[in-house]
């Protein structure tokens, strides 16, 4: 797979208030469905590295900005990209954009997750050698490599 991950959304009734704007919750819960897919689109579903790997990602922190309001029956496409990945965490970029080319609409967001479970601690191999390391928006595909794998005092708490 190649960074960024891309995953095309709707905005159905369910997802928007009275006028058909979608709420602001509705934005969280698609970046977590383009987290999960992007995770299931590099053979790393959750339930795999819960029994394989023993490892959990946890969110630590998100901050949202919101752009345009999505509206009812828009076709979106939620946008995920690893900012930086090593030792326990992953800072991950998901923009919400309407379908047509160069459409701003809804969010940006980003993730600090943390692997490990409830105490952060270093990501399996596996996952390290999905997700880009560096700082490069995701956009060049290759896999983690260096200090990936090792854990730095202070990495997921602050």
């Amino acid at each position: 797979m190649s960074w960024p991950h891309r995953l095309p959304v709707r905005v159905y009734f369910e997802d928007t208030d009275a006028g058909g704007i979608a709420y602001h919750a509705t934005y969280l819960r698609w970046a977590e469905r383009g987290r999960t897919e992007s995770l299931r689109a590099i053979n790393l579903p959750h339930q795999l590295l819960i029994a394989r790997y023993s490892s959990m990602l946890v969110v630590r922190r998100v901050e949202v900005e919101y752009v345009a309001p999505a509206r009812l029956d828009d076709s979106l496409i939620v946008e995920t990209r690893v900012l930086r990945s090593g030792g326990a965490s992953v800072d991950l970029a998901q923009d919400v954009i309407g379908e047509g080319a160069g459409s701003r609409r809804g969010s940006r967001s980003v993730w600090s997750v943390c692997g490990g479970g409830y105490a952060p601690r270093a990501h399996s191999g596996a996952l390290a050698r999905r997700v880009p390391a560096g700082r490069d928006g995701g956009r060049s595909g290759e896999g983690a490599g260096g200090d990936a794998g090792r854990v730095g005092k202070g990495d997921c708490r602050g």
